[in-house]
């Protein structure tokens, strides 16, 4: 049975910093797209990062670049979401997911994504 396990979100004051985790479970860790969404209430869900299993195809939404970076420990199974300069329009909860593919270029494709964890809350107060 595939599992994602996120973990580290937490509650943090504007310019703070949160590392997520997601173990990966029941999955093969090869030709796979791990991403990390987030949605607010009352928005819709939005892709923040991904990459492919090679770490190759790295994408991240405009409003994180510079402050946000995924990367991932194959060994272990397991994608990172290192987020520093948090703001208070980060806060949303924050979900990791993965689907298998040989084309790494779908890594970003939200709707191919078919494997998902339960969520983890990030909230930054102003």
């Amino acid at each position: 049975q595939v599992a994602l396990v996120e973990s580290g979100g937490g509650s943090v004051p504007a310019g703070g910093s949160l590392r997520l985790s997601c173990v990966v479970v029941g999955l093969t860790y090869s030709q796979i797209c791990m991403g990390w969404f987030r949605q607010a209430p009352g928005k819709e869900r939005e892709g923040v990062a991904s990459l492919y299993s090679d770490s190759a195809h790295i994408h991240y939404v405009d409003s994180v670049k510079g402050r946000f970076t995924i990367s991932q420990d194959n060994a272990k199974h397991t994608v990172f979401l290192q987020m520093n300069n948090l703001k208070a329009e980060d806060t949303a909860m924050y979900y990791c997911a993965a689907f298998r593919t040989t084309d790494g270029g779908w890594c970003a494709s939200l709707s191919r994504y078919n494997y998902w964890g339960q969520g983890t809350q990030v909230t930054v107060s102003s």
